[in-house]
């Protein structure tokens, strides 16, 4: 007996059977760890470019991202010069938007939360991440598959009835070993597929393996989509509340 709980602990120790256990994760904890990486567990400052791509054109912004937690986003266009200047604040389910040409504060209302973000297939709500991933909806465990070379989790997320959200259910390709985001698929209330989001090109960014394009492909629309790259990201970098006010908007550069 004493043999037999020496191996046990031994193994516990060295991370062997902790599934075994009795400690495997719930599908929520698994996208919570995901969005975490991903988003920082705390905030996170990032500088992005974004391509919109349209069969006759395409168009590059580039912008700069502050955030803490799920309730305070700050974003700023950096370019194109027309657009330089412009930023979207967030506070828990208040939105503002900054146009310096304009001189103008706009709050967003609740119904502009599905429209493109910028002209892009990427919504105001993806942007300014007005819904929770982790808290807005159920998650269930579909079992596991491939995905980019990477054994994932797939895991279905149908959104509460009282939530926030503009999608009816998502489907998440989680990497098992590194809870890195792969892939999604969006779907509308009535159950249509309406857009796909893939994670690629992985690469260690500020201690952490996290996809470093993100490709959205709406369903209906041929030849159409639009282009993450996310150029430098820190993570838990302190951030003070009063950064993320009305006044900074006007004044960040």
């Amino acid at each position: 007996m004493k043999t037999k709980i020496a191996i046990i602990l031994f193994l516990h120790i060295s991370g062997i059977i902790i599934p075994a256990l009795g400690q495997e994760l719930s599908p929520k904890e698994i996208i919570r760890k995901a969005n975490e990486r991903f988003n920082g567990e705390k905030t996170s400052i990032s500088l992005m470019a974004m391509t919109i791509v349209r069969p006759t054109w395409e168009r590059t912004l580039e912008f700069k991202n502050w955030n803490s937690g799920s309730d305070l986003a700050l974003t700023l266009i950096t370019a194109p010069a027309r657009d330089n200047g412009q930023t979207f604040l967030k506070r828990e389910n208040e939105m503002w938007n900054w146009n310096p040409t304009i001189s103008r504060l706009i709050k967003l209302p609740p119904s502009m939360m599905s429209q493109g973000w910028m002209g892009s297939d990427y919504t105001n709500d993806d942007i300014l991440k007005e819904s929770s991933v982790v808290n807005d909806y159920t998650h269930e465990m579909m079992g596991e598959e491939e995905f980019g070379g990477r054994l994932c989790y797939k895991i279905k997320m149908v959104a509460k009835e009282d939530a926030a959200v503009i999608w009816g259910h998502q489907v998440r390709w989680i990497d098992k070993k590194d809870f890195i985001f792969m892939k999604s698929e969006l779907y509308d209330e009535d159950g249509y597929l309406v857009r796909t989001e893939i994670g690629k090109e992985i690469k260690m960014m500020d201690g952490r393996l996290i996809p470093t394009i993100l490709e959205l492909i709406p369903a209906e629309e041929e030849n159409q989509k639009t282009i993450i790259e996310i150029r430098e990201i820190q993570f838990n970098v302190p951030i003070q509340e009063n950064f993320f006010s009305q006044q900074n908007m006007k004044r960040i550069r």
